[in-house]
Parts: structure tokens; sequence; C-alpha cells
């Protein structure tokens, strides 16, 4: 008898071994087998896991879509190995990926990092125009501006400046106020770490005045080597008292009336930004200056020019003395404005 239940137990024993081989055989097999995309026709797909989706229903999404073959199997594994707390987001699942792989995936929130990006010398009007493009920022953008710079603790008279340009990842699950904040907080530490390490003696009583020069610095500039150059001229021209006479503050404050060209009639008109007007800085940045523009401002080449104009290469020419500039101003655009008008074809 004892035999007979010794046999039992050995036979019983062997077969546990044989089944839990087979299930350690079937769930390796499937945890570490490529997930199929074959029915999507592409090496990957992006699927989105709402709020409040359990991992069982994403199994038997999976399941369904094609991607896994044992969706009952997937959730015992997940619950057993406890990773069933999956994060809302939009996930990558490619053809590299195995259903192990996307588990830990969808546990760490590793999801797709979508990018925008802010360019330098850009308006404010052109970030709200670049962020409108994109479908999950499309209503915010439509909001009020001061509604909008509260939601995401921005706390500033005037938006303009305030923003780093640089390119700034963000998930589907966040706003155009996410985004903002971010290049806020960006170009807040920016300014900070720059004016720290400024040059002495310069003309500005704050920070922000220096983010004011640095974004007049950011669209006079064509060639990055003369950023330092021309914050060079504006700065001497402060210290004199000399008024700026930049056009691109002309423009901002000309606003949509804007076509393209400034007239004679431009200049003589009274702005708060017509630096042929008014005396030193305009009240606010024109543009989102780079880090580079902001350390020109606050790094100035030394010299005694205090008059640039554009050679039509990208480049300046710049003078000490009006007599000087008058005569690079005719060189460089008067001559080859005539010449230009010369060499086009005849219109009659």
């Amino acid at each position: 008898m004892k035999t007979i239940l010794s046999k039992i137990i050995l036979w019983g024993l062997f077969f546990c071994v044989l089944l839990s081989s087979w299930l350690y055989g079937l769930v390796t097999q499937f945890l570490y087998s490529p997930i199929d995309l074959s029915q999507h026709n592409a090496d990957d797909v992006i699927i989105t896991i709402p709020a409040g989706t359990s991992f069982s229903e994403l199994s038997w999404q999976l399941y369904d879509q094609g991607m896994i073959n044992y969706p009952k199997l997937y959730i015992a594994y997940a619950r057993l190995s406890d990773q069933t707390n999956i994060k809302t987001g939009e996930y990558a699942v490619t053809t590299e990926d195995v259903p192990r792989s996307l588990l830990f995936k969808f546990n760490q929130g590793y999801v797709v990092q979508h990018k925008i990006t802010f360019l330098e010398g850009w308006s404010f009007d052109d970030m709200l125009e670049e962020l409108s493009q994109i479908d999950q920022f499309s209503q915010a953008t439509d909001m009020d501006i001061s509604v909008l710079l509260s939601s995401a603790d921005i706390v500033v008279d005037h938006p303009e400046g305030w923003f780093f340009p640089d390119t700034y990842s963000y998930t589907s699950a966040e706003s155009a106020v996410d985004v903002l904040s971010r290049a806020h907080k960006k170009m807040l530490e920016v300014l900070n770490i720059e004016w720290q390490l400024r040059a002495p003696d310069l003309p500005y009583a704050s920070p922000y005045e220096a983010l004011i020069m640095a974004s007049i610095v950011e669209k006079e500039t064509g060639l990055p080597s003369e950023r330092k150059q021309i914050a060079g001229v504006f700065v001497r021209r402060l210290e004199r008292g000399m008024r700026l006479q930049t056009d691109p503050t002309v423009i901002y404050g000309m606003g949509d009336d804007y076509q393209g060209n400034i007239r004679r009639s431009d200049l003589k008109r009274t702005t708060a930004y017509n630096t042929y007007r008014i005396d030193g800085l305009p009240p606010t940045p024109i543009a989102m200056p780079s880090r580079a523009a902001i350390n020109a401002a606050l790094h100035p080449a030394s010299g005694s020019a205090l008059y640039f104009v554009a050679r039509g290469d990208g480049g300046h020419y710049f003078s000490e003395t009006l007599e000087e500039h008058n005569r690079a101003v005719k060189k460089y655009q008067i001559e080859q404005r005539a010449k230009n008008y010369q060499s086009a074809p005849n219109q009659n």
C-alpha cells in the first residue's frame, strides 16, 4: 500500500513539474514574444490610455487590436507582479516591444513626448500662433491673455519677452498653460544667471531693462558674431543720452499697420516704441531674446562706434561719426537700391 501511495505521489510531483515547466515556458514565450502589429501595417502605433482605464480593460484592448494573444494571462501576470497601476497618456508601441516591456512602459508612465519650438526673435503673438496649430492647445490660445498668464502663475505687466526661445517637450495630458509656464521659468532662470554675471557699470536699472535691450539686439542682429558689437553701440548711445533710433522698435510699435516697409511718416509718428521719438529704452521687450542676445546685452563689446547700417549680406558697417555713417548709408542702401532697380527686368 505504501509503495502504491509513493508512486502516486511521485507521479503527482512529476506532473506538477511538467505542468509548472509548461506554464513557465508559456508565460516566458508570451512575455518575450514581439508585439504583433500586422493588423496595423506599421512598425509603430500610438495607443491612448484614458484616465480611469483598468489594466484588464487595456489588456482586452490590446487583444482586440491583435497585439497580444493571451489577455487573461497578461492580467494574471500583472497582478502577481503588482504592475496593474498603469499611467494615463499616449504610448508608442513598436515591433521591438514585447508584452513585458509594454507593461513596464505603462507602469512607469513612459508616454509619448511631443515637441514644440519657439524661435528666438519671435513675438508673444508668434508663440500663441504656434500653439494654436496644435489641437490640444487651440482652445487655450483663445483665452484672454490675462487669464492665460494667471493660469500659468505668470505675474508680469506685459508678456512680451518673458518666454525663453527653445524646444519644449509635452505630453497629450498637458495644456498650453504648462508649456508657457515652463518657457517663462526658463527665461527667469537664464536672465537671473546672466544678470549675476553681468559686466560692471552698465546703464540698466534692472534685469528687465537688460531683457528689453536683449530683445532689440536679437531683432537687429543678422550675424551672431555681431551681437556684442550691436549691443555696444546701443549701450554707448544710452550712456550719451542719444536716442536708440532702431527700426525694429518702430515696427513693433506699428503693430498690424506694418506692411513690410517703414515710411518717413512712420519714423515721425510718436508711439511708446518709436525710439526715433522717445528717449532711452522702449517700455517692454519687442521679442523673445536668445541667451546669446541676453549675454551680449550684459557684455557689450567695447569701442567707439555709435552707428551701424546693414550691408545687405546679413552684416553691418559700424561708424564712429554721423558723417561716416551717412556715407555708409549712401553706399550700402541708397546706391544698392538704385543698382537693384536698374538690374530689375523691364516691366513694360
